[in-house]
């Protein structure tokens, strides 16, 4: 696509390459966002999401246009961020670490997601809301950000007890989070349209056919790890995993993150070499996460934010207090090694990003009744936990 310039002009403007303009002004910005948290307590995670949001605003009051940026290369590149985050954080489970943390991981998500499900649910329909957006919006309250968690841990270079704990419950809460959610669409089709059998395959699929392309793609990646000298071709063949599970998780409907995950815990748990591949995508992985955070806080539809004010209120405020019982909870529960954890610890867990968007965008899919009313309220509350979020996170750390 071109746009149209006066004809005396010796050049055109062709739309692939102001994209490709647009990225490097996207990245030259976020090292004035970096310099800034440097020099103050500010998250750079949050100070990209408000430059995100500035973007927005440009683009959708001064310039008219419609929501999102970049056209079709956004999804791809957010997609890629977050492969790659889940992908290292399939580092995280390792067997040597879970026989350190691996109870306390397990109690501690499971404790967490029980109660925001209940606490956000049972909220929601005491103060009015019809049983099918209490639900959707309990289910979806179960999503954590990842990529938001798991930079704070190691902006502070924490590698404490509490932070390996983090990283591991955000490693599995992905998992946790689709069957919750899926369980749920699958109830609420039961009790409404009399078809939750679809939801509840839809569910299983997703989840399935993740491990499976985990396996497919893990086991000769923990094969080949460490057989190429390091270097370029360990760096070329870090970018391949994380392509091709980008690209067939998309194609075959399955979960992105769950894949990554169980890809990258068969080449740390099975390969000798495997921290080559893991230091080469760390290397590359900042700038994506630039545009994952930029580009999510750009994608908000600002017209839409002050639709169901009081309920998106409502959902902030039971979904924060829910982890934060959450956390508490589970500390009561776990061995004697993890007493020592902060009561606050569910507070870590409040970021929330793409994944609870995507859950949003396939529950009004499901009951297009509720595109209207659910989809403003996990837009304007994923803005919220994502500038909030990080904070909570330094906070839980220090």
């Amino acid at each position: 696509m071109q746009a149209a310039l006066p004809n005396w002009l010796p050049f055109t403007l062709d739309a692939g390459y102001l994209n490709i303009l647009f990225l490097g002004i996207i990245l030259s910005l976020s090292i004035l966002a970096d310099t800034l948290a440097s020099r103050t307590a500010l998250p750079r995670i949050s100070l990209l999401v408000v430059l995100g949001l500035i973007l927005a605003v440009i683009q959708q009051v001064f310039l008219g246009q419609e929501p999102g940026l970049l056209d079709s290369l956004a999804e791809p590149l957010i997609q890629v961020a977050l492969v790659m985050v889940a992908f290292l954080l399939g580092s995280e489970l390792t067997l040597s670490r879970l026989r350190v943390t691996g109870s306390l991981v397990l109690i501690i998500s499971l404790v967490v997601i029980l109660t925001s499900f209940v606490i956000v649910g049972l909220g929601l329909w005491l103060l009015g809301f019809s049983l099918l957006v209490a639900v959707s919006l309990a289910a979806i309250s179960v999503a954590t950000d990842p990529a938001a968690i798991s930079e704070s841990i190691r902006e502070k270079k924490d590698h404490r007890l509490l932070a390996k704990v983090l990283l591991g419950i955000v490693a599995i809460d992905d998992g946790w989070g689709i069957l919750v959610f899926g369980l749920s669409m699958a109830l609420l089709g039961w009790v409404i349209t009399n078809d939750g059998q679809v939801a509840l395959l839809h569910a299983f699929w997703e989840l399935g056919g993740a491990l499976l392309l985990g396996l497919v793609i893990g086991l000769p990646g923990a094969w080949l790890t460490g057989r190429l000298r390091p270097g370029e071709p360990t760096q070329v063949e870090a970018l391949a995993l994380i392509l091709l599970l980008a690209g067939l998780s998309s194609l075959l409907g399955v979960s992105a993150l769950l894949a990554s995950m169980v890809t990258g815990s068969l080449i740390a748990n099975l390969s000798f070499h495997h921290k080559r591949s893991f230091r080469e995508i760390e290397h590359i992985e900042w700038p994506f996460l630039v545009f994952f955070f930029v580009l999510s806080g750009a994608s908000i539809n600002l017209y839409q934010l002050t639709d169901a004010l009081w309920l998106t209120l409502a959902y902030i405020l039971l979904r924060t207090f829910s982890r934060l019982l959450g956390g508490w909870l589970a500390l009561r529960w776990v061995p004697q090694k993890g007493r020592d954890l902060p009561k606050n610890l569910g507070l870590a867990l409040t970021p929330q990003a793409g994944v609870a968007i995507g859950m949003a965008l396939l529950a009004a899919e499901r009951f297009p009744e509720l595109h209207s009313l659910l989809l403003p309220v996990v837009v304007a509350s994923t803005l919220f936990f994502e500038l909030v979020g990080p904070l909570l996170i330094r906070r839980v750390l220090r």
